[in-house]
């Protein structure tokens, strides 16, 4: 199948996927009742409380989710019960279907999305269960209603997250995989339209389609979804349609995610290519005889029958022999002459070059999936590639004690960013200058917005861009974020720790309007401390706060303005510290911009909860690729780092923005800046003082200058 970045190319996309963009979700959020991405035209995500209507029920969306597959998620309820369920919005966009490819498309997609067994047993073998097929009459979308999985994740996900699995971890995947393969290829299924069949084919698993849910004990349980008789509906004409799934591939299909999970990655970061289990060097060395199977699995060797003929001879294997010595590549030839002394000597060498060679190569095989890198090898390299820079002197604005005002006194590369972004392009005359304004209303900090939209600057940075009129334009260039912490220390009676390293949005809202004020109102386990809630000092992070976890609400923030005290995130930390090595235990809670409290070990900084999913960690450990947890030591500072993957599902997170005006007679100086800052070399330069990319960067990226990225 065509990669996902080359459909729907009728929809003119910044970023050349519009069902990955996230113009459309912005458009959704910004104008009520849109339909369309404001940018390309592309179908805008669904907003809250929309309300799909089934044969079986009505359906309320809750929250957008992410992309999975061909398909939006969508977390929500079936309102006569309130069941939770998950939502797949597959879409048949107008510009890439016509209107008898769409209705075509819609009639299968009733009925055959969604199987179950014809003799309505319920059996669980790990299939995500299809509780209806819906399709807009009118529209130009479908709906399947599943059951959601509760803290489940997909394994492309849980394979950035978590890193390479365990031979014994990849054994378990394949024997669940495999037993639920038997189920689908042999046993009797039916339809939503009632027709019986005997057998499917999954034909469409990979490291997105297949979900894990993490258990109690390291154990877990795979869950296989998105089958290829109704997610391939959704591919447009204008792609080559894959042909029928046949049972082996699925095996296949099967043995290659296992590879990927034991290596821990599906693309050679040096080359850019996706790994070929052909090359022996590719393959970890701890057990041949899983290595030997999943090579059968993928028809390197001789191939299995079937699925129940594959589990059978897994469930005989060995156990794990920690050697390579039994297991030979495809085509190898077993040597049967001892060899010369020279040749002896020869093989040493060349085996103690090929073990630095695979050291390095595990040292780095967690470096992402395949698509991990694929937005960043798109942006233009660095600042002197960027086109058609205007000549002139532009002056732009932000708010005083915001976060851009702050990251521009950084030092990066032995500069400050504000040095190196006045004068970007050395080969250009154009210059820009930074000269922020002060809010006369801090509950309302927009004064860099007037400022713009009277011509007195070019252009501002800001997150706040609520009330931009339609005279305006904005570009996302970066994300910015609320980290929240507590004191935190190495005593096992400090409070991240009690906490579990985590809170929930309800319980900030209710600590920050003064209903709760002693810790043991939220857990009656937790120290008996008074809460002492404190507020940054800068207008736009306790403006996002409000936002965020008061909802705005006019008595929330009145009392959040009476009951909080607003200190320099510094003299926080600080007052923390003072406590601590006092010896007193302190209820100190606060939060701030990222770039001012990940650097610091007085505070942790607690994953955040909402009401509809699990906690949310952003910052990762760096060595073993996991989120940080209480026990972690914070002040190895070069230990851990925001993780964009993660942070764009983050609660606190959100973008900030180039806003300039739309009048053509205007040099576009606010355009190009942002240019500038979505090269390669912005995209550094920004990671590095403490703002979160737009995309996820190569690991060696902050290993050296990034004047000049390639």
């Amino acid at each position: 199948m065509s990669s996902f970045e080359s459909f729907y190319q009728q929809y003119p996309c910044s970023y050349n996927s519009p069902l990955n963009c996230d113009r459309p979700f912005q458009t959704a959020q910004q104008i009520k009742g849109a339909k369309f991405c404001l940018e390309c035209g592309f179908p805008a995500t669904l907003p809250q409380e929309a309300e799909i209507k089934g044969n079986q029920g009505t359906y309320q969306i809750a929250s957008f989710i992410g992309v999975r597959g061909l398909g939006r998620l969508y977390s929500g309820v079936k309102l006569k019960d309130k069941q939770p369920v998950i939502i797949k919005e597959y879409l048949l966009p107008n510009r890439c279907f016509n209107e008898s490819e769409t209705q075509k498309r819609k009639e299968t997609f009733k009925r055959v999305g969604g199987v179950s067994l014809a003799d309505s047993r319920i059996q669980n073998f790990r299939l995500v269960e299809t509780k209806e097929a819906i399709a807009d009459e009118k529209g130009e979308r479908c709906y399947l209603i599943t059951q959601g999985i509760e803290s489940s994740q997909s394994l492309a996900k849980y394979l950035i997250e978590k890193g390479a699995m365990t031979s014994s971890d990849v054994r378990e995947v394949l024997n669940q995989g495999l037993q639920t393969l038997q189920f689908l290829h042999t046993q009797k299924l039916r339809f939503p339209s009632n027709q019986i069949q005997m057998g499917i084919t999954h034909g469409n698993i990979s490291l997105d389609s297949t979900l894990i849910k993490l258990e109690k004990n390291q154990k877990f349980s795979i869950y296989f979804s998105d089958l290829a008789i109704w997610e391939n509906l959704f591919i447009p004409p204008i792609i080559t349609q894959p042909a029928p799934a046949r049972p082996e591939q699925d095996l296949e299909s099967l043995g290659l995610l296992a590879f990927s999970l034991w290596v821990g990655q599906t693309t050679n970061y040096l080359s850019n290519q996706p790994l070929d289990p052909r090359d022996n060097q590719q393959w970890p060395d701890t057990d041949s005889h899983l290595k030997q199977f999943i090579y059968r699995l993928l028809g390197l060797e001789s191939t299995f029958e079937n699925a129940e003929a594959a589990r059978k001879a897994l469930l005989e294997l060995p156990k794990e022999d920690n050697g390579k010595s039994s297991v030979r590549s495809p085509g190898s030839q077993e040597i049967k002459k001892p060899l010369p002394m020279p040749l002896i000597l020869l093989g040493i060498l060349a085996l103690l070059l090929l073990s630095g060679g695979i050291l390095y190569w595990l040292l780095g095989k967690k470096t992402g999936s395949t698509n991990q890198y694929i937005q960043w090898s798109r942006l233009v390299r660095n600042f002197s590639e960027v086109p058609n820079v205007p000549s002139g002197r532009f002056t732009y604005t932000g708010e005083k004690d915001s976060t851009w005002s702050y990251v521009l006194t950084q030092p990066v590369d032995n500069s400050r960013l504000r040095d190196l972004l006045t004068t970007p392009k050395l080969d250009a005359t154009a210059t820009f200058n930074y000269e922020s304004v002060l809010s006369s209303n801090l509950n309302n900090p927009i004064k860099s917005i007037e400022e713009v939209q009277t011509s007195k600057k070019d252009f501002a940075i800001t997150s706040l861009v609520e009330n931009i009129t339609d005279k305006l334009a904005k570009k996302t260039f970066a994300y910015d974020g609320l980290l929240v912490f507590v004191a935190f220390n190495k005593r096992d009676s400090n409070l991240a720790n009690a906490l579990g390293g985590q809170i929930n949005l309800e319980q900030l809202r209710q600590i920050y309007t003064g209903k709760i004020t002693n810790w043991q109102q939220i857990n009656p386990k937790l120290p008996n401390l008074p809460v002492k809630p404190f507020a940054p000092t800068e207008p736009e992070a306790v403006s996002k706060f409000q936002e965020i976890v008061l909802k705005n609400a006019p008595q929330d923030e009145a009392l959040f303005t009476a009951k909080v005290t607003k200190l320099d995130t510094t003299k926080t930390q600080n007052l923390i510290r003072s406590e601590t090595l006092q010896g007193r235990s302190t209820g100190i809670i606060s939060f701030g911009i990222i770039s001012k409290t990940s650097n610091q070990c007085t505070g942790y900084p607690l994953a955040i909860a909402d009401d509809k999913r699990s906690a949310i960690q952003p910052l990762f450990q760096r060595r073993d690729r996991r989120s940080i947890n209480p026990s972690d030591d914070l002040c190895q500072h070069d230990d851990y780092y925001v993780d964009v993957t993660t942070f764009q599902s983050y609660p606190l997170g959100y973008p900030i923005f180039v806003v300039y005006p739309k009048d053509s007679t205007r040099l576009p100086g606010g355009s190009t800046f942002a240019q500038m800052l979505t090269t390669r070399q912005g995209q550094c330069l920004l990671s590095k003082v403490g703002l979160v990319a737009l995309q996820p960067m190569p690991d060696d990226i902050n290993s050296y200058a990034c004047k000049s990225v390639p």
